[in-house]
Parts: C-alpha cells; structure tokens; sequence
C-alpha cells in the first residue's frame, strides 16, 4: 500500500516575512496531499498556549482532520504538536508521551486504522535543541514504543540534528532514519533537521521538500514527505 508521510514545523505561523498568517501554512498543508502530517509550533508559546493554526480553518479550508491531542479547548496539539489525518482514517489509540530535558518537550502517538484495514503507529516528535537531551528523548520515546504492541511505526518531525551521520543512536538498530533534504531555514535552506525514522514493515521508496514560493515564506521550515509501503500483514495459520 502507498502511503505519503509528512512533517511540517509552522512557526506558530510566523513567516519569514514575520507575519503571522495560518492561511498560508493551510495553503502549503493542501499542497502536500499527505495521508497523514505531523506538525509541529502549531500553538503560541505562552498560557493557554492558544491555537496559532485555528482548528476551524483546518476543517473548513482542508481535507484534513486534527487528532485531540489539546489538553485545553484553546491548544490544538500538546507541547506545539499535533497529528493530521484524512477522513477515513480512524484514530484506535493516542498517547502523549513525556520527554527528559532542559525545557519541556513531549511526543504524540496515535496508532491509526488506515481506509484499507491496515493499521499503522506514528509518532510526532519535536526533540530538543541540545545533542545530550535529543539522545535521552529518543530513549525515552523507544522505552515507551517497548511497551505497545507490535505495529508499523514511524517517528516523523523536526529532529533539531544538525548532523547527517550522528545524533539517532538510541533507535538507529531498529528504525533506518531517512533525511528528506534542507528543510531550514526556508529562505535559504541549508540543514536537514526534519526526518522520518521506518521500523519495520515500512519501506521508503521516494522522500522530499516541498520547496514552493509560498513555502519559503509560510515558515522558517520547509515541509518534508516520505511516500512509503506498508508491508501486507501474513494471515495467521
């Protein structure tokens, strides 16, 4: 089954251009046509924390619908993070895992039943900005995947790792990390912070940035896509 990935950090919908402007980032959502995105930054720093990305702009202007990962009607996500998926995609489970640090961070998790049946695990991550913690995170959040069944997974989102050869230690036996392209600065693109890690039954077969016009000024991140196969599962005896 083919299946387009996607992680978008929004910049709380702060352009470039330093304008806060959530139609934008709606018109580069649309442009994506992923079955499911991550998105981090979609909600404003200080409490309540409130939508920065209306989650009625989402329903009405977009295919797409926002998983309830709020713990307040005023946030769309938690920690700045949420999960996008198309109608006729069913949520069977979420979960909000906490992250060692610095400063606060978590990751999401929704285990998700496709239109076709399948089913899939996918984990939206905005790690930290110092190596140290972003290593203690990815533990943490491979500690808390121990514990689920077993399932398809991916961990998709901004990594915040500078370097192309290290800094995934902790999942690098069981996922193969795959780094679409420069998605930052979006202006004048340069480092490849945003990724998608497979585990196994998922397998890559072509990745990407969304590198438009409206794009490189929407948000200080470009958008990355993974289009990958899901693996049919063998019927059991």
């Amino acid at each position: 089954m083919g299946l387009r990935l996607a992680s978008y950090n929004v910049h709380k919908c702060v352009g470039t251009d330093r304008k806060r402007d959530p139609g934008r980032i709606v018109d580069v959502l649309n442009s994506v046509s992923a079955d499911v995105m991550a998105l981090q930054e979609v909600d404003r720093r200080m409490p309540p924390r409130p939508a920065a990305l209306p989650r009625e702009m989402i329903e009405r202007d977009t295919d797409y619908a926002a998983l309830p990962f709020g713990l307040t009607e005023e946030s769309l996500g938690w920690h700045g993070q949420t999960l996008l998926t198309r109608t006729g995609t069913e949520a069977l489970a979420i979960k909000r895992i906490e992250l060692p640090g610095l400063e606060p961070r978590g990751a999401i998790m929704a285990e998700l039943a496709l239109p076709d049946g399948r089913e899939l695990r996918v984990v939206g991550v905005h790690l930290g900005l110092i190596r140290r913690y972003r290593l203690m995170q990815l533990s943490a959040i491979r500690a808390a995947l121990s514990r689920r069944r077993d399932l398809p997974t991916v961990i998709i989102g901004d990594f915040n790792e500078w370097s192309t050869h290290g800094g995934v230690d902790p999942i690098a036996d069981t996922f193969r990390i795959h780094a679409p392209g420069h998605s930052f600065h979006a202006n004048r693109p340069v480092a490849a912070l945003d990724r998608v890690a497979l585990g196994r039954g998922l397998h890559l077969r072509d990745a990407g940035v969304v590198d438009i016009p409206l794009a490189r000024i929407a948000s200080d991140h470009l958008p990355i896509w993974a289009d990958v196969r899901l693996d049919t599962p063998v019927p059991a005896d």
